[in-house]
């Protein structure tokens, strides 16, 4: 019989990529859980752990950041890499039954995992703040900037032209539109403020960009909207309505694939499962129940 908790690492590629397993492994179904980023361990996501009382609850900081090991080629952090990095997390730990639960870019590498490997055993896929769209995800960006006070807005746009975003007052302003919608919570939880402080920059600038808003990394041309209705397996959307992942994208990906469910978070935002948590662990659990 498995411990309540454990720690270790999954070898891939003569690197160590390390996970934490809550729950026993008899009870129901595990949920495998993809932390976003790129570069953004998993601190930040620990209260799911809250859902191991029904099924094994595992978590995992992807290469590069977190607890796992670090890698100084760049080139190696791919949207491929992560994919097969996953398959063999899954496969290391023996889960060849499975719910999987993305959160961020969490949800494009569990959308890629699914339609480009066609795994079996996946019993479900629960998206929250997703972006399967790196033009729609700047569109909405774009319209939350300029609705950002006039002097934020200035100073984001003047800083983007002239490649300054690494000036205190560009950081500034890129809080504003973060309290906004990425966590509307004063001040931050503990295990979101550990995740920022561990954040994997260097992976996350590679793959996505400078901020949430400006996409210049290896994801700028991620497009999978239009593939969702290839995925045949129960699905949940979830956003915040002050979600980066706006609520009406996340209403046109939910359109795309038939039969899937949403729910959208009111007062919250990108970190909704952590602005209403009881209201977002709740909802996972209904969703897993119906499916199994």
């Amino acid at each position: 019989m498995m411990p309540d908790h454990r720690e270790g690492f999954v070898e891939f590629q003569g690197r160590n990529i390390w996970f934490r397993m809550d729950g026993d492994l008899n009870s129901g179904i595990p949920l495998l859980i993809l932390h976003g980023g790129p570069g953004v361990p998993h601190d930040y996501l620990t209260p799911l752990v809250a859902l191991s009382d029904d099924r094994p609850v595992i978590l995992y900081d992807q290469l590069g950041c977190g607890n796992s090991d670090k890698s100084e080629d760049i080139s190696l952090y791919t949207l491929d890499y992560f994919t097969q990095e996953l398959e063999a997390v899954r496969w290391g730990l023996d889960l060849k039954e499975v719910h999987i639960l993305g959160q961020s870019w969490g949800t494009m590498l569990a959308v890629q995992y699914i339609l480009t490997k066609n795994p079996q055993g996946v019993h479900s896929l629960i998206l929250s703040s997703p972006c399967l769209s790196a033009s729609r995800w700047h569109d909405d960006q774009r319209r939350y900037i300029n609705e950002l006070p006039a002097d934020i807005r200035e100073i984001i746009l003047k800083s983007e032209i002239e490649g300054t975003c690494d000036s205190p007052e560009y950081q500034e302003a890129m809080m504003v539109f973060y309290r906004n919608h990425v966590c509307r919570m004063d001040p931050w939880p503990e295990c979101l403020e550990k995740s920022m402080e561990k954040m994997a920059f260097q992976v996350y600038e590679h793959m996505w960009g400078p901020s949430e808003y400006t996409i210049t990394g290896t994801l700028k041309n991620y497009e999978h909207a239009h593939n969702l209705q290839n995925i045949t397996i129960p699905t949940l959307f979830t956003c915040g309505r002050y979600d980066e992942a706006s609520p009406e994208s996340t209403r046109y990906y939910q359109s795309m694939l038939p039969g899937s469910r949403i729910v959208i978070f009111e007062d919250a935002s990108h970190s909704h499962h952590l602005e209403q948590e009881t209201a977002y662990l709740n909802t996972v659990r209904e969703f897993l129940a119906s499916v199994e």
